[in-house]
């Protein structure tokens, strides 16, 4: 039995900040919701931190924005938090115990490939770790300036490319396999 696969999806500006897309990303062409569609399609599982848990249960629950709302509002998600997860949503749980650990246990079970998507903090600590498997990031055409930055703080990573893009509104697609 193969293990299921941690795949990071992000979006970014190119001189790397993650936080807060909506301040960089300002076009969205068919070429950018193909790869959010072939990211999801096999994803039976989502880990999120608990602030983009907190944004994303005010937003997606009612959003008709697809094909993500489907799938976020029916996928399994685990929330990487401390604290009891105060707004319900369905199909939601609080990771218990370390994060890592959860992951790794989590790779082990059988299942689809499992998404880290938005959280920033989770997706440096999970490529720190080891445990990702792919990293597919979304690259705007766009200098954001100021924000949190994806790849600050992390160690020596190797990674292989898979594909390389170019959408018609020239954001970067980039699949990586890494491989340590």
């Amino acid at each position: 039995m193969s293990s299921r696969k941690v795949v990071v999806y992000e979006l970014m500006s190119l001189d790397g900040v993650a936080e807060n897309p909506a301040g960089f990303l300002t076009d969205w062409d068919d070429a950018v919701d193909a790869t959010i569609a072939d990211v999801i399609a096999t994803q039976d599982a989502v880990i999120l931190g608990r602030r983009s848990y907190d944004e994303w249960v005010g937003f997606w629950p009612g959003s008709e924005i697809e094909p993500f709302a489907t799938f976020i509002n029916t996928v399994a998600k685990y929330v990487a938090t401390s604290a009891p997860i105060d707004r319900e949503w369905a199909h939601a749980s609080a990771v218990a115990g370390g994060l890592v650990d959860f992951v790794r246990d989590l790779k082990n079970r059988p299942g689809g490939d499992i998404g880290v998507h938005a959280s920033i903090s989770v997706a440096q600590t999970l490529l720190t770790a080891g445990v990702v498997d792919e990293l597919r990031l979304v690259i705007a055409p766009t200098i954001a300036g100021a924000g949190r930055r994806l790849l600050d703080g992390l160690p020596p990573i190797r990674l292989v490319p898979i594909r390389n893009v170019i959408s018609p509104t020239s954001h970067l697609l980039l699949d990586y396999r890494v491989i340590g």
